[in-house]
């Protein structure tokens, strides 16, 4: 009893020591503003315009629907559930554990069991209970690195999560507006239709009175098939995102359709981006947040293989009892007690725990580039969105005037055909450049919308993420 008591006042004042490096979030260094032009207000602001200065309910409604339901973030909250149960046991290795036991033994031996042989009693009860308790002494911070590396890693898991929302409405967003631009294709394509078939007739007047030739006829009939045959192509790509967007909320393909089917206007004005500092664009990125957290946790983890350089020991203590009779339990000579001081002695394996030590170092050090690199791509892909926006928002602003042009330019040409100054191919070919600038004018101002949701994305803007 005193070799014991001596050797736990020489180890308790080991318990306030920790094995293993303190964490310490690295600087990383970044620029003072970004590069891409932009404009700097209240960014708050910003993202409640982006969240709701479409005026358009239905995209707030699926965005509700796609963080309720998406089955993708409910595999993530699973993942985080059980990161916090983990984190939950590892808290719980730091305080004694207690156990109880009991059975109850009813015996029949054989008669060459007995004692003496072929006497004794023909039947033997047995009652046995007992409560054990034990407790590791966290002399050298073992359990204690072990509960800040879970700690750390739940942390990283609500990180995940939070990025995933981000993605997820950026996802949903871009769908919606890019099913919106489908929709503007289809009805800018049947106008093209309108358009060439009208030609066509007038092709056709001007061959019967003998001002025009079958040449003529053939190839306003061959550019409206063709104008036509596009049709199908939209409205598959149509139907495909529509698809896409209910998958996101979380159901089945064609649950959508009927709602999606009335057309929405993509957004006129599209705002100007507030951008506040890159330094506080990573803190407020998740994805930037959870590869920090995974370098605190990997750091914290060469704490626990560190402490196998030292001996674990364990405390404990056993009451039982034995008794023939239940009631004979824990009085007089059926209770026993113990008290024990075990030592883990696997520390003496010092390479091996030593490998263990390198190889946790090394994915500390694997963690570190991990985040220096995630900070990098953050600040490229933030740089890029801005001036993609940027330069998306004026072609879409220069394709818009440009129609105007190419409609002004297809009815002269019209006009003048019919007075018979020019041919039709150059009104075939008028025709050709309006349809293109149509085209173009949509896909413009659909490219620009999404611009914008990624710029905003990057920014990790989307609020209620």
């Amino acid at each position: 009893m005193r070799t014991r008591r001596a050797l736990l006042a020489l180890l308790l004042p080991l318990a306030g020591c920790a094995a293993g490096p303190d964490y310490h979030e690295p600087a990383i260094p970044t620029p003072a503003a970004f590069h891409a032009p932009h404009e700097t207000g209240d960014v708050a602001s910003a993202e409640r315009q982006f969240w709701q200065g479409f005026d358009d309910p239905l995209l707030a409604e699926l965005i509700e629907r796609t963080l309720d339901g998406n089955q993708d973030l409910r595999a993530a909250l699973a993942r985080y559930d059980r990161t916090s149960a983990l984190l939950y046991g590892a808290r719980r290795d730091q305080w004694p554990s207690v156990t109880a036991s009991a059975e109850a033994v009813e015996a029949h031996p054989a008669g060459v069991e007995r004692i003496p042989p072929g006497g004794g009693p023909e039947r033997v009860q047995r009652y046995r209970a007992g409560i054990a308790a034990g407790w590791e002494p966290d002399l050298f911070g073992r359990l204690r690195r072990a509960t800040e590396s879970r700690r750390a890693e739940l942390a990283a898991s609500g990180a995940d999560v939070n990025a995933l929302r981000v993605a997820l409405i950026g996802q949903l967003a871009s769908s919606y507006f890019q099913l919106r631009g489908l929709q503007q294709e289809l009805k800018v394509a049947s106008t093209n239709v309108d358009l060439q078939r009208e030609s066509l007739e007038i092709v056709s007047a001007r061959v019967a009175a003998g001002g025009a030739t079958a040449f003529d006829e053939v190839r306003a009939r061959a550019q409206l098939q063709r104008t036509r045959a596009e049709l199908p192509t939209i409205q598959a790509d149509i139907r495909a995102t529509m698809h896409r967007i209910a998958v996101l909320t979380g159901q089945p393909p064609a649950a959508l359709i009927d709602t999606l089917s009335s057309e929405v206007a993509l957004p006129g004005q599209l705002p100007e981006i507030p951008v506040d500092s890159p330094g506080d664009v990573l803190r407020r990125r998740p994805d930037i947040a959870a590869a920090e957290r995974r370098l605190a946790a990997a750091t914290a983890h060469i704490g626990v293989v560190t402490a196998d350089l030292f001996p674990h020991f364990t405390l404990g203590g056993l009451l039982s009892s034995v008794a023939s009779d239940g009631g004979d339990l824990f009085s007089g000579t059926a209770e026993s007690h113990s008290i024990f001081l075990g030592i883990d002695w696997t520390f003496l394996d010092r390479d091996k725990v030593r490998s263990r030590i390198v190889a946790a170092d090394a994915e500390s050090r694997a963690a570190l580039a991990e985040y220096q690199q995630a900070v990098l791509s953050a600040l490229e892909e933030t740089e890029t969105r801005l001036v993609d926006y940027r330069r998306s928002r004026e072609r879409a602003a220069q394709l818009r005037e440009a129609v105007g042009d190419a409609e002004r330019a297809a009815e002269l040409a019209r006009t003048r055909y019919r007075q018979g100054y020019i041919s039709y191919f150059e009104v075939l070919d008028a025709e050709r450049e309006l349809t293109n600038t149509r085209d173009a004018a949509v896909r413009g101002r659909t490219n620009a919308t999404l611009a914008m949701v990624a710029a905003y994305r990057a920014l990790a803007g989307p609020p209620g993420a």
